[in-house]
């Protein structure tokens, strides 16, 4: 039986509301816990952000699921909210896809994406190519859903990338009509969120949230392939959540290049928090809070 206390169980609880959620994306610990400090109910461990922060590497498949794990599981320590974890295309064949689960299911993750692009896959904002066969996909899928009946506790968001990576060879009609397809099937084999990437206007959003029955996302990439739609025009149109996976990474850069700037003229950065509110976010006061307990003598 499920503990009704799960980070699983209040996913599930939030993906059954009404209007659509605001998902900003973690790519470490401190991200993720500055966006449960904001408010936020749950947050995604977004591939390219990782890649990025961890290694300075493209999102093009070059971390391996023992680094993604080992991120993730500094991000799930270190809030309370559910997080969702970038699975990629599952790491190797059914059987793969089904480890995946359940390493992602340990590291402490409510729920896990899992994508239909071949291996190794990229960015879908970033020209993606090829995707696997309809058979492929649908076996893919199927064993994650297995997976997550079979005991791994996790929330399966299923990806298709087929509407990028067929328009060249296809059209863009019936790469669209593709994508609908693969998600309809994902849908059919019990896949919890829908998530088709990179649609390319408001048209096609409304197509798939009106074709495909289910829980929907989003994905909002500044400066990306499809258009940045306001949240409760996204409600409408059908979708739960919108996740913003490049926010955070695209600010801190910012941020960290203007306060670089500064340096180098030899001035003190002017936009910053001050130091205490810094050593409050990593834990300083809570830990001497703590340790003053042990400090006290113990009752006779």
């Amino acid at each position: 039986m499920a503990n009704p206390d799960s980070c699983t169980v209040r996913l599930r609880q939030l993906l059954q509301g009404e209007g659509c959620l605001t998902m900003p994306c973690c790519f470490d610990a401190l991200s993720a816990r500055l966006i449960e400090h904001a408010g936020f109910p749950l947050t995604f461990m977004s591939g390219f952000a990782v890649s990025a922060a961890r290694a300075a590497l493209p999102d093009t498949g070059l971390l391996s699921v023992t680094e993604m794990i080992d991120q993730g599981r500094s991000i799930c320590d270190a809030v309370s909210i559910p997080v969702i974890g970038d699975g990629d295309t599952g790491h190797g064949n059914p059987v793969n896809v089904h480890r995946t689960l359940a390493q992602y299911a340990r590291a402490g993750f409510a729920g896990i994406m899992i994508e239909d692009q071949l291996a190794p896959k990229r960015c879908g904002h970033t020209g993606v190519k090829e995707v696997v066969e309809r058979t492929e996909a649908v076996r893919r899928m199927r064993a994650a859903i297995a997976a997550r009946d079979g005991g791994c506790d996790l929330v399966v968001v299923a990806r298709t990338d087929a509407r990028s990576a067929l328009a060249s060879s296809l059209g863009a009609e019936r790469a669209m009509d593709e994508a609908i397809w693969r998600m309809q099937a994902f849908a059919d084999l019990g896949a919890d969120l829908l998530f088709l990437e990179a649609p390319r206007s408001e048209a096609e959003m409304e197509r798939f949230c009106r074709e495909v029955p289910g829980v929907r996302m989003a994905n909002m990439v500044e400066d990306g392939i499809t258009p940045i739609v306001a949240q409760r025009r996204l409600g409408r149109i059908g979708y739960r959540i919108a996740a913003y996976p490049l926010t955070l990474l695209s600010c801190a850069v910012h941020a960290m290049r203007v306060a670089l700037a500064e340096l180098k003229t030899g001035q003190s950065p002017s936009y910053r928090v001050d130091f205490e509110t810094l050593r409050d976010i990593v834990g300083f006061n809570a830990y001497d809070a703590l340790l003053a307990e042990y400090e006290q003598e113990p009752p006779q």
